[in-house]
């Protein structure tokens, strides 16, 4: 029989048995047709590739994410992808819909045709991800109604506001929710629900939520589980805690790995998805697990029954594994096409500009001056009670704190108050809104960071403890049109240009990873004590991510879902 590839001589792996077989598999028309012992006596293929005895697995599959959150474009992510293993993705473009609502999303979908990896569309449901910001643009149920009828979506986007989505049933989160189970009842719909626990949890699922990828616990787990809900599990929730829980017990069809966020420099320095299971094999779980948890459990997750697994009828994505254990790819094959080869160059095509002209004028602002640092205040003088936004290393969490600050002549005077200072500015020339609040704990300590990279608003964030840097800081972004800057001492010491709507850079993968790692440097030697200070930081302004938030409304209480004042009581 002719066939198109054969590869002799493999530990083939069976995710049905999660265990590896040796044999042959033959590739037909991008999809594998058999796998098994027979091999030239049977096939006539018209090319034949000895495996050497390495081992065959899936390409993996990793169905939340964020390409912007790398800021780099589809093609580049793409790049990245393959030669760590990863052939199918399901990204969220939120980010870029927050900036330009449905144009964005269009064009980010455009962008990402001619990419090697597979990307099926999440489609955003949380633009903006509350009421209490200003976006560039937003997802109303119309553009949903669109997107799905003329893009490649796969599944609802993570309801990121689940304080409105379980107390208020008029909200728009339950208005979109109720408008896809009615018009797409098959369509999967994805979560964001940390910390939710009992009955708010079980609201979630009753609205039709049934993942989450936030921070685990055993406890949140146990209870998601328990209750039908598919958990996601990335790198921060791989505690020792929760990997013994998912060695130990049988619960592979309920979970499986994924990334959410990945910076720049671990990309290019640690890998992808592959990086996850690696780790999940340094920490006792069995390569044949971690490979399910990272192949096949995904692509159930998603209905994507085509592929996930290597058996008769299933695309042709596979890579042959050279050393189980820390998962050293050797090659990498897309619907049966040899696409990487550690042996062979491996370099990056990017088609830029890939985007309209005005997607890299989206900062709307004037530079700002000292006084746009100033916090007026509205009371007499006096010491008074304000909130602190304490930033804790290990989680995006951030923590409610209270300090005593003086006001003088109507001006909250921060910068003696040993903390610093936190401010954002509405950059699309809709309102001119900004606010301001303290900010302590895990942050820098002198000088300052601005950045238009502020989820999921984008909004220009500037956090500092002097006026002078925070000013050269904030101008060198607008300036750049978007990205971030780090000074100290009146010089800036490390700058990060996103000018393709203010969060994303069309630079090599490989440039952008340096510039991203002196960033992470610069942020440290500032005293920012964070397992990633860049994603701290940018998450600032989340008021979907615990408990005490800023957006140009103002200072945001998540888990009541309120705006409140910077000075407790007056």
């Amino acid at each position: 029989m002719q066939v198109d590839l054969l590869i002799e001589n493999v530990k083939i792996y069976n995710s049905y048995f999660k265990t590896f077989i040796e044999g042959n598999a033959a590739i037909l028309n991008g999809k594998f047709l058999y796998i098994g012992n027979k091999g030239t006596e049977s096939f006539a293929a018209a090319e034949r590739l000895d495996g050497q005895g390495r081992y065959m697995i899936p390409g993996l599959i990793d169905i939340h994410l964020h390409i912007e959150s790398t800021m780099v474009t589809p093609e580049t992510f793409s790049y990245g992808l393959i030669r760590n293993g990863v052939t199918t993705i399901v990204p969220e473009p939120h980010e870029i819909a927050n900036v330009f609502g449905l144009d964005g999303v269009k064009e980010f979908i455009k962008a990402s045709k001619n990419c090697v990896a597979d990307m099926f569309y999440a489609l955003p449901s949380s633009v903006p991800a509350t009421s209490m910001e200003t976006s560039g643009g937003s997802i109303e149920i119309e553009d949903m109604d669109e997107l799905l009828r003329t893009e490649r979506i796969i599944c609802l986007g993570e309801i990121m506001n689940f304080v409105d989505v379980i107390t208020d049933p008029d909200c728009k989160t339950n208005q979109i929710i109720n408008h896809i189970r009615k018009h797409y009842p098959h369509l999967i719909i994805e979560g964001h629900v940390p910390k939710l626990l009992d009955l708010d949890l079980h609201k979630m699922i009753y609205s039709g939520v049934d993942s989450d990828h936030t921070h685990q616990t055993i406890e949140g787990m146990e209870a998601r589980i328990a209750a039908g809900m598919f958990i996601e599990i990335q790198e921060k929730s791989m505690t020792p805690e929760v990997m013994d829980y998912l060695i130990e017990h049988e619960v592979s069809e309920h979970f499986c790995f994924v990334t959410d966020d990945v910076m720049a420099d671990s990309f290019e320095r640690r890998g992808h998805l592959n990086h996850i299971v690696r780790k999940a094999i340094e920490m006792g779980m069995k390569p044949e697990h971690a490979i399910y948890a990272s192949t096949l459990s995904p692509a159930k997750r998603m209905r994507m029954y085509d592929r996930g697994v290597i058996a008769p009828g299933k695309v042709g994505d596979f890579q042959l594994i050279s050393d189980l254990e820390l998962l050293t790819i050797d090659q990498v094959f897309k619907h049966g096409r040899k696409v990487y080869d550690v042996r062979e160059a491996y370099t990056s095509v990017t088609n830029a500009p890939a985007f309209p002209p005005h997607y890299y004028r989206s900062v709307q602002m004037s530079p700002l001056a000292e006084a746009d640092f100033s916090v007026n205040v509205d009371v007499e003088d006096g010491s008074y009670d304000c909130r602190v936004m304490l930033v804790k290393n290990g989680s995006t969490f951030t923590e409610e704190h209270h300090t005593e600050v003086q006001v003088s002549s109507g001006e909250l005077m921060w910068q003696d108050s040993g903390k610093g200072l936190i401010a954002t500015f509405e950059r699309y020339g809709k309102n001119g809104n900004r606010a301001y609040g303290l900010i302590g704990g895990d942050t820098i300590k002198r000088g300052a960071v601005a950045t238009t990279y502020s989820h999921d608003n984008h909004n220009l964030l500037v956090v500092g403890h002097n006026p002078q840097d925070m000013i050269i800081a904030a101008n060198e972004v607008i300036h750049n049109q978007g990205g971030f800057s780090v000074v100290e001492d009146g010089k800036v010491i490390a700058s990060l240009k996103l000018p393709v709507g203010g969060i994303l850079t069309e630079a090599p993968l490989e440039q952008v990873a340096k510039e991203v790692e002196q960033l992470r440097k610069a942020m440290e030697s500032l005293g920012y004590c964070h397992y990633n200070p860049i994603m701290s930081i940018s998450t600032h302004s989340l008021p979907v991510s615990p408990a005490l938030k800023i957006t140009d409304h103002g200072l945001i209480d998540v888990n009541s879902g309120k705006v409140v004042p910077l000075i407790v009581s007056t």
